[in-house]
């Protein structure tokens, strides 16, 4: 009987290449890339599959074995060993790389030999633990490794995907095989294995082959006695022993691979605190947020703690006792702490927390706030020479509003100032935050090795929580103010991203008037036509069919219909809208477009259904701006996300038109700005040509389709202007020739031609691209005209992919980023004018490049004006910013 590896030092070995493979397969590459565009399914899955492994088996040592290529002493004894086995797909490529840097922030050690597979080193390390007495667990999905297993060694191995382990321990082999482990090898040469290429034995399967060594014992006695093997089967052997026996050689793992030194001693391979800060740069790169948490929710245990201490104690105050509080200790930066619920607008309040620059903390029930305490408390919020920090303050500000608590100004954001150091994170927790800038750990519970002392004078826990979390905002702000400077981004901060937190809140709380009539007309009409689509498909196919099934896509479009294939996935050829698009214009065939139209009403509908329960009594919707997701400076907007609702079809304007001009509210008015990323390519590029253009008021893209194709502005036709257009964003964008050509659906070739032919008419552009790309090397990032920084560290990685990926964001990220600064600076501007002139009329909503406002009576004009102005000069740019207004009861009539 095995012992109990409870009471035993266990080390996992993982078979690095099989598990990055099947995780690669596992799940779909579309849906895991970084922003730079690098693939990260491979990564994420073996992540995945380690964080789960750790967590149940909790092995005291650990290593992970990598091929290093096909090359190995197998080869040389059969060239033809895994010859069959087809490259890697080019999506796999410099995906190991990443997981050996995750492994290496993980503190897991990692190891490939040249000339040896992956599983030799296992099966050598395996070997060595046992005579240390170490138990081994091998997590791999090659059936090789089944050889190693006995009472202390079990394989752990994956029967689906990335989660579902099979423990194949003696028993479960016997169970599996009717065989020992010792005898799979054996069984594994007669078998033979497509996989890797060896040999079978014609006629003879798996059962026959486990009969066999059942009945002989051995392979070797099997061979030795191969003449009494009755039948056509064991004629078949006689004809094949040279093959088995190679195929027996090459299926034997090596146990005595000459290691290195760091891995001689099964005991260096004992686990280590995982690098909290390691992994927060690897996995900031990887853009793994959720797994990140996973990973400290998981294995929180073994992360390494923060080495800072410190002491709160908190105040739980008496009736009347905030007032004095605020008296007594709020004399400079004071952090508030908000217990409660916010959205739709609007929120709630159940206790706050106070931090003052003087140690002094306190918590507060809200429920049982004096009118003496909340008169005090208004007052200190509404006082403009009131220093308070919060973290990710717009939704307690919504809750502190709804409770009649009006800040008015905000000094520090901690989240906001943390998007600023780490832009491109996804997630900026308050406890995360403080164990990575501070060196200290978030808990609310005592520690006894003195690293938190919390006192909350007999209150409850979550009173210490949150003024433990106040005094963390606290410090951190403190010191994120510094981290901000060092990029350059205190002015930014300062005077552009904190104004917005409460410009923000204000238009979440006012929301945007809708006409539910309209939305449930337009649920039922896209209903209608969703049925319809999926009707005339079926008429077209001659038999019903899901329309929604991917598989029976297939089946139906590649087989019964022989339509030229798709990209190769998985599952078969890809159906997802680009391919099918693509393929449609290619043979305009009737179904994909019954298919492809089925698709948008379908999308359509989901939108407005979305859309019908998120209205309030006063049939007005509240999204949520986002203020720390997008790198590059862009606001986004959620639940629901109002930035996307169509615009181009005019199916997607019908949409609009249910949004509204809201009672005792004359009209909407829209404005935005005309080609802006194109105006400050212009002002950043100083090209003469450009700006010229700009300047003279002509129609952009004619201007310079004339000049690239040397004609006159006159015999500019559609399709110049269009191509045009495309090169133009293309380059803001960092459009290589490739991507153009594909936009315009012409070879590459051609689509070089014209960028170079581009280029010799607009230099300065040229110029401009190549230097800000060689600047970022040098620096390590770019920089938008207001001073925001994109950190760009792929532009010195060994894979080219992600390298030409962050080349292609050095290039669109001062331009995006730009835009997304002035519209923030305008936002500001028309705010603050609208309450300088006493204006009733509001802001409700920023899409991109576009401002919606909700008009009062009789202030129109006034309103029209100074939203020009306010736009116009929200930036001094050498080409000026135009600004185009439109006005109407509906969102799609005020369109211009």
């Amino acid at each position: 009987m095995p012992t109990d590896r409870a009471t035993r030092p266990t080390l996992l070995l993982l078979d690095g290449h099989s598990l990055a493979y099947r995780a690669f397969f596992a799940l779909p590459v579309d849906n895991f890339s970084t922003s730079t565009g690098q693939p990260t399914n491979a990564v994420y899955g073996f992540t995945s599959m380690l964080i789960n492994t750790l967590r149940d088996e909790s092995p005291s040592h650990l290593a992970v074995a990598f091929d290093v290529s096909r090359q190995t002493f197998r080869t040389e004894l059969f060239p033809e060993y895994k010859a069959t086995r087809s490259a890697s797909p080019p999506e796999f490529a410099g995906q190991v790389p990443l997981i050996l840097e995750v492994l290496e922030a993980l503190g897991i050690p990692a190891l490939q030999m040249e000339g040896y597979e992956a599983d030799d080193i296992i099966a050598t390390l395996t070997t060595r633990a046992r005579a240390a007495d170490l138990d081994v667990l091998v997590l791999s999905g090659d059936r090789d490794a089944f050889q190693l297993v006995d009472d202390h060694v079990t394989v752990l191995y994956p029967r689906k995907g990335v989660s579902d382990l099979a423990r194949m321990d003696p028993a479960a082999i016997e169970e599996r095989y009717g065989l020992t482990p010792a005898q799979y090898p054996d069984y594994a040469a007669l078998r033979g294995d497509p996989s890797d290429n060896l040999p079978s034995i014609p006629g003879v399967g798996e059962k026959t082959a486990a009969k066999w060594i059942r009945e002989y014992g051995s392979l070797a006695e099997l061979l030795r006695r191969s003449d009494e093997v009755p039948g056509k089967a064991g004629q078949s052997l006689r004809e094949h022993l040279e093959a088995v026996q190679l195929n027996r050689r090459l299926t034997e793992m090596v146990r005595d691979v000459p290691l290195p030194p760091a891995f001689d001693d099964p005991a260096d391979l004992a686990r280590t605190p995982i690098d909290r800060q390691r992994v927060h740069e690897v996995f900031d790169a990887l853009q793994f947020r959720v797994l990140r948490d996973r990973l400290f929710d998981t294995l929180g245990d073994a992360v390494a703690e923060a080495s800072g201490s410190f002491e709160v104690i908190v105040e739980v105050l008496p009736p009347d006792g905030l007032a004095a509080w605020l008296t007594a200790h709020a004399h400079g930066p004071v952090a508030l702490e908000v217990d409660g619920d916010w959205g739709r607008g609007t929120g709630t309040v159940r206790a706050i927390a106070l931090a003052a620059a003087d140690g002094s903390v306190c918590w507060t029930d809200a429920d049982t706030v004096t009118p003496r305490d909340d008169e005090a408390f208004r007052e200190w919020l509404a006082d403009p020479t009131t220093s308070v920090s919060m973290h990710d303050a717009k939704g307690p500000m919504l809750a502190l509003d709804a409770r009649g608590w009006h800040l008015t100004s905000l000094a520090a954001d901690t989240a906001l100032m943390a998007y600023l150091v780490l832009a491109g994170q996804r997630s900026f927790d308050l406890s995360d935050l403080t164990a990575r800038f501070l060196g200290r750990e978030l808990a609310s519970t005592a520690d006894d090795s003195g690293q938190l002392s919390l006192v909350a004078d007999g209150e409850s826990e979550s009173a210490a929580a949150l003024g433990l979390r106040a005094s963390a905002v606290l410090d951190l702000a403190a010191m994120l103010e510094v981290e901000v400077a060092g990029r350059g981004g205190t002015a930014l901060l300062h005077h552009v991203e904190l104004p917005l937190v409460g410009v923000l809140a204000r238009m979440e709380a006012v929301g945007i008037a809708v006409n539910l009539d309209l939305l449930r007309e337009l649920d039922e009409s896209f209903a209608d036509s969703a049925r319809g689509a999926e009707s005339q498909a079926q008429i077209i196919v001659g038999h019903t069919f899901n329309i929604g099934s991917p598989k029976q896509l297939q089946e139906i479009l590649f087989t019964e219909r022989g339509l030229p294939t798709t990209k190769k996935i998985k599952t078969g050829f890809t159906t997802d809208a680009e391919a099918l698009q693509s393929l449609y214009e290619r043979t305009e065939d009737p179904l994909l477009a019954e298919i492809l139209r089925w698709r948008d009403v379908s999308k359509l509908r989901q939108t407005v259904a979305g859309l019908i329960p998120l209205a309030d009594a006063q049939s007005r919707i509240h999204t949520t701006f986002q203020q720390t997701v997008a790198a590059t400076g862009r606001l986004s907007s959620a639940d629901p996300n109002l930035q996307n609702i169509p615009i181009r079809t005019e199916e997607g304007r019908r949409i609009r038109a249910a949004f509204v001009v809201g009672a005792s509210y004359e009209c909407l008015l829209t404005a935005d700005y005309s080609q802006i990323e194109m105006r400050i390519m212009a002002h950043l590029s100083g090209d003469p040509g450009l700006i010229e253009a700009f300047r003279g008021g002509e129609d952009l893209h004619s201007t310079v389709a004339s000049r690239v194709f040397d004609v006159a502005p006159d015999n500019v036709d559609a399709e110049m202007r269009r191509r045009i257009k495309a090169m133009s964003y293309g380059l803001a964008y960092g459009l290589s020739a490739y991507g153009l050509s594909q936009q315009l659906g012409v070879p590459a070739d051609e689509a070089r031609l014209l960028m170079d032919h581009y280029f010799e008419r607009f230099g300065g552009v040229r110029d401009y691209l190549a230097e800000v790309v060689a600047q970022a090397r040098v620096s390590g990032y770019t920089e938008t005209i207001m001073g925001r920084r994109r950190y760009l560290p792929d532009l010195a990685s060994d894979v080219r992919q992600r390298r030409d990926m962050a080349e292609r964001m050095a290039l669109n990220a001062p331009i995006q980023g730009s835009a997304a600064d002035i519209i923030k600076v305008a936002m500001l501007g028309v705010d603050r004018r609208l309450a300088a002139e006493g204006l009733s009329s509001r802001l409700l909503l920023q899409v991109h490049d576009e401002l919606v406002l909700e008009v009062a009576p009789g202030e129109l004009n006034a309103v029209t004006l100074l939203v020009r102005e306010e736009m116009g000069s929200a930036a001094d740019l050498r080409v000026p910013l135009e600004v185009s207004v439109g006005t109407g009861s509906t969102w799609e009539a005020a369109a211009h």
